[in-house]
């Protein structure tokens, strides 16, 4: 019964990819400008996510290793550095971003400028990770992301067109305005899909003891927590369509979304990467002095992700930036996963079968086409 429990993990990470500042920016601006004619790119973003998380987790749970203890070890470091460089700098670029959105939100309830804010909001998340242990991250942060069912409530008493919304989910295209609708599509792909989504559940596998048995609660987990968070990103998308889109309001300031914010999954998730990268002890449920690089790294992180927020950077700039270079990035940890999932000396019987193998080279080739398009979309629609 207690591994049941632990679904917990999954909606902490669909909180992460769908409820964090870059999500809910993109999405409100989606619906401000295009209604819910974005809302089929949420539902790609919900099932790619979902599909690599059951994947991941499942690796973790069968070799005992996480994706990127298998990335360094079956490709070798001279490959390892290209998604360790890749996936550090786009995660950073949201740590920022989210620290910013955090302090943007505190601007709000208080009517101090946000730069004030940025070095006390790292504080508080360096004092959380350095006294906490991941059970506390996991479920406190998942706890106050909660606070997100406001969406769902808003959408549901907007009265929507349901059989526009249903319409919204197939794909489809403007008539005017092409490279600002494709722009915001890619910015919410990498909003949705970001690397460091499925290297925290990976991560947080083995922080939670997953072994085989746990393989059921996988899949359960990956599935019905990614319906969770895009769901109500969808819902987020609905309210914008409805309130602002009217209205002809764009979304070009952090004031003008009501946010929920998470920062410490995504710090943790750069921890792992370099400690997991290096070989270091890592974890958050021992002490500090017990992985003493681990909490260092954690703790320069923050701080320094803090910086552009402290002299002034537009955190919805910033937002949409590292959204789009999130997009981009994507290649270098999708691509090696079809090889890691169809490994018999790693997962043994628990290999791909031939269904999610066309499903992982489907999401493979989206994330080159996303590579490809990041760059002419920031510079035409961003």
């Amino acid at each position: 019964m207690k591994k049941w429990s632990e679904v917990a993990l999954g909606v902490i990470t669909s909180i992460g990819g769908f409820l964090e500042v870059g999500s809910i920016a993109t999405s409100t601006q989606g619906g401000a400008e295009f209604g819910y004619r974005l809302a089929w790119v949420l539902v790609l973003g919900t099932l790619s996510l979902a599909l690599l998380m059951e994947m991941t987790g499942r690796l973790a749970a069968v070799s005992k290793r996480t994706y990127v203890d298998l990335l360094r070890e079956r490709f070798g470091y001279r490959f390892f550095l290209l998604p360790l460089v890749a996936v550090f700098l786009v995660s950073f670029l949201v740590l920022a971003s989210e620290i910013g959105g955090v302090s943007i939100a505190l601007q709000m309830a208080t009517g101090i400028n946000f730069a004030w804010w940025a070095i006390p909001v790292a504080l508080l998340g360096w004092v959380l990770l350095w006294r906490g242990t991941f059970g506390i991250v996991e479920k406190g942060t998942a706890l106050l992301g909660l606070v997100a069912l406001v969406f769902a409530v808003g959408a549901l008493k907007l009265h929507p067109a349901w059989p526009a919304v249903g319409h919204g989910m197939l794909p489809s295209l403007p008539s005017d305005n092409r490279a600002r609708y494709w722009y915001l599509a890619v910015s919410i792909l990498g909003a949705s899909i970001s690397p460091y989504l499925y290297l925290f559940y990976s991560a947080g596998a083995l922080e939670d003891g997953w072994t085989m048995e746990h393989l059921g609660v996988n899949r359960v987990t990956a599935g019905l927590g990614n319906v969770f968070g895009g769901g109500l990103a969808v819902a987020a998308l609905i309210a914008a369509a409805l309130v602002l889109a009217p209205r002809e309001i764009k979304v070009d300031r952090y004031e003008q979304i009501a946010m929920v914010l998470s920062t410490l999954e995504i710090v943790l998730a750069l921890a792992y990467l370099l400690a997991q990268g290096f070989g270091w002890s890592w974890s958050e449920n021992l002490k500090p002095e017990k992985d003493a690089r681990f909490a260092t790294v954690y703790t320069v992180l923050i701080l320094l992700a803090a910086v552009p927020i402290a002299i002034g950077a537009n955190p919805l700039t910033l937002t949409n930036v590292s959204m789009v270079a999130t997009a981009a990035s994507l290649p270098v940890t999708v691509i090696p996963l079809l090889a890691l999932m169809n490994d018999g000396d790693i997962l043994m019987k628990h290999v791909n079968g031939w269904a999610s193998n066309v499903a992982l080279v489907v999401i493979a080739l989206l994330s080159v086409a996303l590579l490809v398009a990041a760059l002419p979309l920031q510079l035409l629609g961003g």
